[in-house]
Parts: C-alpha cells; sequence; structure tokens
C-alpha cells in the first residue's frame, strides 16, 4: 500500500459491504480518513470501520439514504464535521431490482433509478462544493459494464448504470473549471453478494467460462483501481469510463437474470 491518500478525506457511499468495503479499506490503508456510508446495514458498517482502525486507519460510519437529497447532505455535513474536509467521493450505492420488462412494476424501476443513479446525482451535487475548496479533489463513479451491455431481465439496472457513464462524462466537463476530476469504473463479474447466485449455481461456471481472462474480478482489484483514480497524481485523468471486467463485457451480450432483489 502507499500514502498517496495521506492527509486525506473519502466518503464512500454503500460503504459496508461488496465492492464498498474493500474502497473503504483501500483508501484507509492508502492513508485516507474514510467515512463509510450505509442506509440499512449498520453492523456491516461498523465492521468495516473496527477494521480499518485495527489496522490503524481512521473511519467512521455514517447513515443516511443517498437516494434523498436531504439525507445526501446531511451526510456530507456529517463527514465535514468529523474530518474538517472531503476530498474523495466515491457513489458506490447500488442496488438491483431484475425482472422482465413486461412484469416490471413501477416501484421496481423507479427504486433502481432513484438509489443507482438518483444516489450518484445526489452525492455529486452534496459534495461538489467541499470538493472544489481541496487540491487533486476527485469523484469515482461505481458503474458497471451492463451499462454499455444487454443482460437478460436488468434493464432497470443496465439503464441506470448507462445514466452513469453519461453523467461521469458530462460531470467531469462541468468541474474541470474547479479542479474536480470525475471517473467511473466499470465492473463485470465480483465475487460480492450481489450476483452470488450467478457466481455458485451451476450456470456460473457458464457464464464465467465465457470471460476471456478466467474468473470473477476481486472487489480489492476494483479498489485498486479507485484509489489510483482518486490520488492526486492522476491529475489529467478525468472523464473516463474505465471497465475492470476480464473483457466480459467483449464478449457477454445475453444472459440469465440475476437475483431479483439485491442491495450493497
Amino acid at each position: 500500500m502507499s500514502a498517496s491518500h495521506s492527509g486525506r478525506a473519502a466518503l464512500v457511499t454503500g460503504g459496508s459491504g461488496g465492492i464498498g468495503r474493500a474502497i473503504c479499506r483501500r483508501l484507509a490503508s492508502d492513508g485516507a480518513f474514510v467515512a463509510v456510508h450505509y442506509f440499512r446495514g449498520e453492523a456491516a458498517a461498523r465492521e468495516v470501520v473496527d477494521q480499518i482502525e485495527r489496522d490503524g486507519g481512521k473511519a467512521i460510519a455514517v447513515r443516511g439514504d443517498i437516494s434523498d437529497y436531504d439525507d445526501a447532505e446531511a451526510i456530507v455535513e456529517e463527514v465535514l464535521a468529523n474530518a474538517g474536509r472531503l476530498d474523495i467521493l466515491v457513489n458506490n450505492s447500488g442496488i438491483t431490482r431484475n425482472q422482465l420488462i413486461m412484469k416490471m412494476t413501477d416501484s421496481d424501476w423507479l427504486d433502481v433509478m432513484r438509489v443507482n443513479f438518483g444516489g450518484v446525482f445526489n452525492g455529486t451535487r452534496a459534495a461538489c462544493a467541499a470538493l472544489a475548496r481541496q487540491d487533486g479533489a476527485a469523484i469515482v463513479n461505481v458503474s458497471s459494464v451492463m451499462g454499455e451491455r444487454a443482460w437478460i431481465g436488468a434493464s432497470a439496472y443496465a439503464a441506470s448504470k448507462a445514466a452513469i457513464n453519461s453523467f461521469t462524462r458530462a460531470s467531469a466537463l462541468e468541474f474541470a473549471r474547479f479542479g474536480i476530476r470525475v471517473n467511473a469504473v466499470l465492473p463485470g463479474f465480483v465475487e460480492t453478494e450481489l450476483i452470488a447466485d450467478v457466481l455458485t449455481a451451476s450456470a456460473g461456471d457458464g457464464v464465467l467460462g465465457q470471460v476471456p481472462i478466467a474468473g470473477a474480478t476481486r472487489p480489492d482489484e476494483v479498489a485498486e483501481l479507485v484509489s489510483f483514480l482518486a490520488a492526486p497524481h492522476s491529475e489529467h485523468l478525468s472523464g473516463a469510463t474505465i471497465p475492470i471486467d476480464g473483457m466480459s463485457g467483449g464478449v457477454l451480450m445475453l444472459g440469465k437474470p440475476l437475483k431479483k432483489n439485491a442491495r450493497r
């Protein structure tokens, strides 16, 4: 690990499990004070904080509904009250409500849009003023390769991630004058509870067998890329949407629906 984020403060939404947990631990090990955001997973968030502190880092757990702008503002204010600054925002919160379009309910569609894309917008809007006060500030959006590919039953998820990709490019252009860089990482099949059924079911071998670089992506691989993108030395890297998927996006266009309800 490095000291690339020494003296800096980071907010990671959806930081209580899966990819978020790995990102929190990586940023902390690289020297950042980390705010571990959660909505329902308080015990898991506290566990992440405890792990970071046992490893010699500094962290707090922060609760709020990132799909609500007032909550997003309160989350940022709590981070500022504890850290005195905000240098890094990682918009990682995400849910799935997978269903065929003809069977999808209004609430399923809106839930995914409000959390996945709405959470990115709310977090970015709430944090941008604080970020603009720091040199080398960065936003990293955790999107998905599904934002550029198709998956049966995942129209809402894919659409929300495609919106994140476009928003990443637009916000990077808008915030460049304030010294805030914005990038997105696009994971494919990552070893998390979000797609545990795909990775463990009998059909999982068939899906992962199609990935050119064998196997699922590890959460710590995604976390390492996020830390790199957030580091001050990446000063001319902005507006990028970077796949980290073992090239799965290059070969997978269709598939079986993922677990109907999941949250990270």
